[in-house]
């Protein structure tokens, strides 16, 4: 079993302002004539981690982390204006003409995984290839299937039930539009019990067993309150994309290689995500993980992901960057 690499200090960091408003954490760490491989985190909300850094080989990548519109260390923190898809998309391309990048690889998990893809899809010749985690195609039935008790909530009851109970039984019938009101309510204290509510139930699903540290890590006040925030804001408008508009546009990124990482027992994602995925796109090799959840903490997800990114250096070896 691969493990990961040592924990790397970044040698840059950056306060990239994107607009008026928004002002967003970028770091460098790595080799600075590396191999570019943008990290992309989930959420929408989490922001990026330390240990993002470690899944890459520091001597043959530039790696670089960023916390996107409200997350992490940008600012302001859990902001939902202008804070949209789009407004994302193209924050990735005024990270990659900040940094002088022609092309880069990108490495993202779950909603990194989407944001990936139509970024990827508007951009493809800024595309040299994409190390994918946990995929989300963000249709509506996935939105069901974790937020609205048609998938996960069988597999979970008890977390479900728990997540289920801040919400009174009359607002039951849309849990997204339920959240949304009260985590942008004026009332603070009501605020802060549904984000750690939305937050912590993505804790338990996360896992393939029990992880106190994955737990620690979700219910976290700064965490949670834009994790929760901005996912509630993107899922009640679809994630301002079209009805599986990643599935429809896959001909834009046919010949971009492409190594899926996806976890047999992924209750947040399920499989079925990557399996569509991978067979709409020539140029993806798909490893389904058998002793594995959602989270990119599971050992399996670990090994996979560390064995992809030394597979990419290996074919873009011959590339001066």
């Amino acid at each position: 079993m691969i493990v990961l690499y040592p924990d790397i200090r970044p040698y840059a960091h950056h306060r990239l302002e994107v607009d008026s408003k928004h002002t967003l954490y970028l770091e460098e760490s790595g080799n600075r004539d590396g191999i570019p491989v943008l990290c992309i985190h989930g959420g929408p909300g989490a922001g990026c981690e330390s240990l993002h850094r470690r899944f890459f080989n520091p001597d043959d990548y530039r790696i670089i982390l960023y916390d996107q519109r409200g997350a992490g260390k940008s600012t302001p923190h859990a902001e939902l204006e202008d804070n949209t898809t789009s407004h994302l998309i193209e924050d990735i391309e005024t990270i990659r003409d900040f940094l002088g990048i022609d092309r880069w690889v990108l490495f993202g998990g779950s909603w990194g995984s989407t944001l990936a893809l139509l970024y990827a899809q508007q951009h493809p010749d800024n595309v040299l290839g994409m190390i994918l985690r946990g995929i989300f195609l963000c249709r509506q039935q996935d939105l069901n299937w974790f937020y609205e008790g048609e998938g996960a909530s069988k597999v979970f009851p008890d977390a479900w039930e728990e997540f289920e109970s801040v919400i009174p039984e009359n607002e039951r019938s849309n849990m997204i539009n339920a959240y949304y009101k009260r985590l942008t309510g004026v009332d603070e204290l009501a605020r802060m019990h549904a984000a750690k509510a939305w937050s912590s139930w993505e804790g338990h699903c996360s896992t393939l067993r029990p992880n106190h540290n994955v737990l620690d890590h979700f219910s976290d006040p700064h965490r949670a309150t834009s994790l929760a925030r901005i996912e509630a804001h993107y899922f009640k408008n679809k994630a301002f994309v079209e009805e599986n508009q990643i599935m429809d546009n896959m001909s834009a990124i046919a010949d971009v290689p492409c190594t899926i990482v996806h976890g047999r027992y992924d209750m947040i994602c399920p499989l079925e995500n990557a399996y569509t995925l991978h067979r709409a796109w020539p140029a993806s090799e798909l490893n389904v993980v058998r002793d594995a959840g959602h989270s990119s903490s599971d050992s399996g997800i670990i090994d996979g992901l560390v064995r992809a990114t030394g597979q990419m250096a290996k074919d873009l070896g011959g590339l001066s960057f």
